[in-house]
Parts: structure tokens; sequence; C-alpha cells
């Protein structure tokens, strides 16, 4: 088993779960998160520190979409250890529908 990061992360970006990760295993595009699940633990620290539930274990049948986002994207962009500066517009987009079509890029870096 290992971790992953859903839609709910993008335009969110909390990285409360960066804090918290003993492997360091986050990477960080544009507009969301990602978890390089060959380097996750699978220790679960990490899911609950988000605050938008948009980590879950690659068991839940919700993950299936988004393994291979996170392995494909984890090997692109660059890795992050600590939090960074949150979005400032954040709070509009939580609970948002639609995010991954309308928002995701394949861009590399931070806010």
């Amino acid at each position: 088993m290992t971790y992953i990061v859903n839609d709910a992360c993008i335009k969110c970006k909390l990285q409360d779960c960066v804090e918290v990760c003993p492997v360091d295993c986050f990477y960080e595009g544009e507009v969301m998160l990602v978890i390089n699940p060959d380097e996750c633990i699978d220790c679960g620290v990490c899911e609950p520190e988000c605050p938008v539930e948009a980590i879950l274990p690659d068991t839940d049948d919700q993950s299936k979409p988004w393994i291979e986002l996170n392995t494909e994207y984890s090997a692109k962009w660059p890795n992050i250890t600590q939090k960074g500066p949150v979005p400032g517009d954040e709070a509009d987009f939580r609970g948002a529908s639609g995010k991954f079509e309308k928002f995701f890029t394949p861009n590399p870096g931070g806010s």
C-alpha cells in the first residue's frame, strides 16, 4: 500500500502533509502536490494532516485514477521537504468540483 494525492489538492496546496512526511516523498507542481508511490513508506501520517482530504491510500477505490498521475509527475516535478506559501485564494477552491479539468497543469514549480 501507498498513499496518493487526488484532485482535492488542486488550487489548495496547503502542504501540511509535507511537514510530517518522514521520507520526503512529496513533489510540487504549479497547482497541486503528488506523492512518489515508490518512496512512500505507507506510514499514513500525511493523510490526517490534509484539511481538504486530498490524500488517500491506494487501496481506496477513489484513489485508482490518481495512482498513475502521482507516479508520473513525482518523476517530473521538484521534491519539496518544507511547507511553502499557500495560495492566497485556496479557500475559494475547497470542495470545488471539476478542478482537474479546469486547472490541472503539468508545469513544475510552486506558487
